[in-house]
């Protein structure tokens, strides 16, 4: 996971963008990757969800 965070970041920021839930990036996240590639992902997600509450 380490080589695809700033990746991750991106497209989470795009989802977002583009008026995607976090409940569904989560979903999405456990369902289509797994639950161990999700929870590898969480630092990355918690990060974003942070900064767009910032924004």
């Amino acid at each position: 996971m380490s080589y695809h965070g700033n990746e991750l970041a991106f497209h989470l920021r795009k989802a977002l963008d583009m008026g995607v839930t976090q409940d569904e990036i989560i979903t999405h996240l456990t369902c289509y990757s797994g639950w161990p590639t999700a929870s590898s992902a969480l630092s990355f997600v918690r990060e974003v969800f942070q900064q767009e509450e910032d924004v």
